[in-house]
């Protein structure tokens, strides 16, 4: 009969379930498949760790919004966030439900344009464009939305050199009761730089105002700031129109809405802390209709991407290693780290098992595989014990983790998407050597060097 390994006793009180600044991510229940597909068979076919998308959550997700606002308002659409989640397969499926393509580069162009989306569907926004992009942009009917002065001067020079005239938005910053106020991007709309801005463009004989564009902050809570943005907006046009006979065209929302994940610090649950898609839909249409005239009726056009795809994403990892910190807590040492969870700085991501696993619940620190203190995935979750080849479900990790993560110490994962009809297909492989190396370079004098004999061709080592 062979014996059981001795593990050292610790006492430590737990405290899960009371307030704390950091909160908690309690975990009583587990997740082996989604939409059907098993877990554990994509992360053995796959490899560990896997991101997983499902299609059907996106599809439900945005037809959800969409109706919640074009049953409001007549006149809307919705332009999907490159930056938010740029994977083909991704922007394939929102543009597919009749989603345009909303980019912040050239890079951003580019791509929409690989992927079939005429210029005339694309909404080019951004603090810096090339003016080789603006050329690109001007000559293909995309919507331009200009951040400055300077891109203004920029964009004019570039259609006076194509002997246009072209057609340009206003990107506005304003003071909507949301702190910290986003001022980096656009023109002030509280001072007078906006209005400065809308006539030099007007005195050119070479651009033509016809959107006004502005994006308020990112995960917004308050539904009422969006009232506030609506009025800003609306009364700037109705100053432009009669003051510049503008005809302003479009009304750009840019987009803020929260997804239902946990902002660390937060006490509440994103089921209470976060306001449903309704109340945003209520609130901006309301002061839409109470603005505007029966006859007037601008394109409104928002660029959600956060409130569209976060819940859609899943993270699978698996458990390398289990050991006790000096304080007697618990940890786990899992196979992806921050450097693919980007996220993980200010979300407490839903931590799940990827089966039941008995046992009593303790606090407990999920660290990443790098070589670097500050991979730390998850704090303070509630866990029974687990052991090596345990897998972690983290959710919801659909936006911006997949373009934000990093090429550090370790390959990126490959990425999944579980179809409608429940099979799984691979929308990006798992990096390998070459796709890192094929970039790289090697001086001639720096070629066939065995270790030591840079040391011994200057009298080292002798």
């Amino acid at each position: 009969m062979s014996k059981e390994t001795y593990v050292k006793p610790f006492l430590k009180k737990q405290v899960s379930g009371t307030m704390n600044k950091f909160g908690s991510s309690l975990n009583l229940g587990y997740r082996d498949q989604i939409d059907g597909a098993s877990i554990d068979a994509i992360a053995s076919k796959y490899g560990s760790p896997v991101f997983i998308f499902s299609e059907r959550a996106i599809r439900d997700r945005y037809r959800e919004v969409y109706r919640e606002f074009s049953s409001r308002y007549p006149r809307v659409r919705f332009s999907w966030s490159y930056k938010t989640n740029y994977l083909d397969a991704i922007c394939s499926v929102f543009h597919q439900e009749g989603e345009l393509a909303e980019v912040v580069s050239d890079f951003e162009y580019q791509k929409a344009r690989r992927l079939g989306m005429p210029g005339s569907a694309i909404i080019y926004n951004g603090p810096f464009k090339p003016a080789e992009s603006l050329r690109l942009a001007f000559s293909e009917g995309a919507m331009v939305n200009l951040d400055s002065f300077d891109e203004i001067y920029k964009a004019e020079g570039v259609a006076r050199e194509m002997g246009r005239r072209a057609n340009v938005g206003l990107r506005l910053n304003m003071d909507t009761g949301i702190h910290p106020q986003w001022t980096r991007f656009g023109l002030n709309l509280d001072s007078s730089a906006a209005m400065d801005a809308a006539k030099r463009i007007h005195q050119s004989q070479w651009l033509r105002l016809t959107g006004l564009h502005s994006h308020i902050g990112t995960f917004i809570l308050d539904p009422k700031a969006y009232s506030v943005q609506i009025q800003k907006m609306i009364d700037f046009m109705k100053v432009l129109e009669k003051d510049f006979d503008a005809n302003i065209e479009y009304l750009d929302l840019g987009g803020g809405f929260p997804s239902r994940n946990k902002l660390k610090g937060a006490y509440l649950p994103p089921e209470v802390s976060v306001p449903p898609i309704s109340e945003y839909a209520e609130a901006i249409s309301t002061t839409l209709l109470r603005n505007l005239a029966p006859n007037e009726c601008p394109m409104v056009i928002f660029e959600s991407g956060r409130a569209l795809i976060d819940e859609a994403g899943y993270f699978v990892a698996t458990i390398e290693g289990a050991k006790r910190l000096p304080d007697g807590s618990r940890s786990y040492i899992i196979d992806g780290g921050v450097n693919l969870l980007y996220t993980t700085n200010w979300y407490n991501h839903r931590v799940e098992l990827d089966r039941p696993v008995e046992g009593s619940y303790e606090n407990s620190t999920i660290f990443g595989p790098l070589c670097m203190n500050i991979d730390v995935v998850a704090e303070n979750v509630s866990l029974p014990p687990l052991s090596r080849g345990h897998r972690l479900v983290l959710s919801p990790v659909g936006a911006y983790n997949v373009t934000q993560w990093m090429q550090f110490i370790r390959y990126r994962p490959a990425v999944v998407m579980v179809m409608e009809d429940g099979t799984v297909e691979q929308i990006r492989r798992a990096e390998r050597l070459e796709d890192i190396v094929s970039l790289e370079f090697i001086p001639e004098k720096l070629k066939n060097l065995q270790p030591g004999d840079e040391l011994k061709s200057h009298g080292a080592g002798v």
